[in-house]
């Protein structure tokens, strides 16, 4: 993985927090000053912290793990989507529907239905078996479910982590979270407690320069883990020719095995 630069952290305006009068208690320590009524965070700490929660999800791309994007916030929908399509991962950046996780079963339904939907629109079905009224009410049905689930039409399975863009406004993801006991790397501004995450990576989660990079490193470690996972695997393809290649040598041994009873038969003679 690539080094952390404090300088790019600030450049990226990572070290602005909340309002002096807005800050939670449990986040003093990824404080370093206020500063005209505004919280500066510490860039060491964000550095730190994004140090730990990048080898866990480079971890997480080695094993070809799930990892969830979540950010329903204006500022951050376009960036988290675009990092999550680069890493090939799912990624919900409307609003939260509840009981993604603790309900995912019958959340996959609608997702299977998206996906039926989008396949008999695309081959034609729809034109071939409906009249031109019913394929618009199809279309407006379509458009309407896609809002919510585009962009986690794979997934089968609940995550095996969440990445969460400002942990208040997503705390209904935080909680579900916590009761299926998915891990959890987020951004943690000054006005969140950090101790609700696995991961807290400290940092201004209002500003798109702050959350593109934070996004985009958590998104490439993944990318390098799962390129570590896929060298691995390439020696097993190998296993047959190692074998004939063993058979090969095995061959001299056998005729050397041959001779063996005549040396027998002389001692026998000897008697």
């Amino acid at each position: 993985m690539k080094e952390i630069s404090l300088k790019d952290l600030l450049e990226a305006g990572c070290h602005f927090g909340h309002k002096v009068t807005r800050w939670h208690p449990k986040a003093a320590s990824f404080i370093y000053q206020p500063r005209e009524g505004v919280h500066i965070i510490d860039l060491v700490k964000t550095r730190d912290w994004l140090k730990k929660a990048a080898e866990f999800v480079y971890e997480m791309g080695k094993e070809r793990k799930i990892l969830l994007f979540i950010a329903s916030k204006r500022q951050a929908r376009g960036v988290v989507s675009e990092a999550a399509k680069k890493a090939a991962l799912p990624y919900m950046t409307n609003r939260w529907i509840g009981g993604f996780m603790t309900n995912f079963e019958e959340v996959k339904k609608n997702i299977d239905k998206m996906n039926t939907w989008r396949k008999e629109k695309t081959d034609g079905t729809w034109e071939q078996q409906y009249p031109k009224h019913e394929v618009v009410k199809f279309n407006k049905h379509l458009r309407k479910i896609e809002c919510v689930y585009d962009g986690v039409e794979k997934m089968t399975n609940l995550p095996d982590a969440v990445f969460i863009v400002d942990i208040n406004k997503e705390m209904t993801a935080l909680k579900e979270a916590g009761r299926k006991e998915i891990p959890v790397v987020a951004m943690v501004d000054t006005n969140a407690n950090p101790n609700l995450v696995d991961y807290p990576i400290p940092a201004n989660d209002d500003a798109v320069g702050s959350i593109a990079y934070i996004v985009n490193f958590i998104a490439d470690a993944y990318i390098e883990g799962t390129k570590i996972g896929q060298k691995k695997e390439e020696p097993t393809a190998a296993p047959a020719d190692a074998k004939d290649i063993a058979g090969k040598k095995e061959e001299k041994p056998v005729e050397k095995k041959k001779e063996s009873p005549k040396k027998k038969e002389k001692v026998k003679k000897s008697k």
